[in-house]
């Protein structure tokens, strides 16, 4: 009697430790770092844990669900699009994305991946559509590096506020022209960036000609008055020599000696190599000299 009541007492403790390690488990959960924990009461969004760790919840009232918290990627299907000047180009592009507020998340997605994605394609699509769409072609093309996408983040604006989701970015993986007119379409495109081209040549010819007649005009006015003021400068220096001779050589004597001294620097200028010859007329101021 004493042993059976013994298994009864071990039986009944083994069985509470079961149920106690039951409602352990079934009350504890963990929060991973690369996830949110949902806690949902009778299907409605109770609290959500956005730390990592360990939590406790209801058992059996309460439920756990887990959302990821990281960024997400999206790949929109191909498809074909129109320009504003009625060109077809063809269109590959992803978004990124996450959960900013999972309790939106929940009650407006019902927490699916796939409906937020179902959600996401056709936003993003029609941000895509329009912009494209408002655009020509050249300017698409020409602004694929990010100009395109700019308008397009800036179309969709917070129209996914209301799911608890975060548009990181929208990116374009191709945005071109089909391939049975893209030749003719870059061959036109580089003959008109010609075109501009030559037309900014030929303003920077004509300008740069423009430039050099004024430069020259305004060389040849420098010289023209510089050669002026020679002139002048050097015929005042003539009347001024002119001048300084009169008053040195104001009488006959002083006159008479400055002939003298020209008719010998004359003769030194006659005497020059081996020739020292001179045929003299009696009435030439050299020869006046000797007599």
């Amino acid at each position: 009697m004493k042993n059976l009541k013994n298994t009864t007492t071990t039986v009944l403790i083994v069985g509470i430790i079961v149920i106690a390690v039951f409602l352990a488990m079934n009350a504890l959960f963990i929060v991973e770092q690369n996830e949110y924990g949902v806690v949902l009461e009778f299907g409605a969004v109770s609290d959500v844990k956005d730390e990592p760790g360990l939590y406790f919840k209801v058992p059996f009232i309460q439920s756990v669900s887990a959302l990821p918290k990281t960024e997400l990627l999206y790949d929109l299907p191909i498809s074909d699009v129109i320009t504003a000047d009625k060109h077809s180009m063809v269109l590959d592009s992803f978004a990124l994305w996450k959960i900013s507020d999972p309790r939106q998340f929940i009650e407006s997605l019902s927490g699916s991946i796939s409906n937020a994605e179902s959600r996401i394609n056709a936003i993003v699509y029609n941000a895509l559509k329009t912009v494209i769409s408002s655009q020509k072609q050249e300017t698409i093309i020409s602004g694929r590096d990010g100009y395109v996408v700019q308008l397009v983040m800036d179309n969709i604006g917070d129209n996914f506020d209301r799911y608890g989701i975060e548009m990181i970015a929208v990116e374009t993986k191709t945005l071109d022209l089909p391939d049975d007119n893209k030749e003719a379409v870059y061959t036109r495109m580089i003959s008109e960036r010609n075109n501009i081209a030559a037309s900014y040549a030929a303003e920077g010819n004509a300008e740069a000609k423009r430039i050099r007649n004024e430069a020259d005009k305004k060389v040849k006015i420098i010289i023209s008055e510089a050669n002026a003021a020679a002139e002048t400068i050097r015929a005042e220096g003539d009347a001024e020599y002119m001048r300084i001779l009169s008053d040195v050589y104001d009488t006959d004597d002083e006159a008479g000696f400055y002939t003298f001294m020209i008719a010998l620097d004359a003769m030194e200028d006659s005497l020059q190599g081996g020739n020292k010859t001179i045929v003299l007329d009696s009435e030439s101021p050299v020869a006046q000299i000797f007599q």
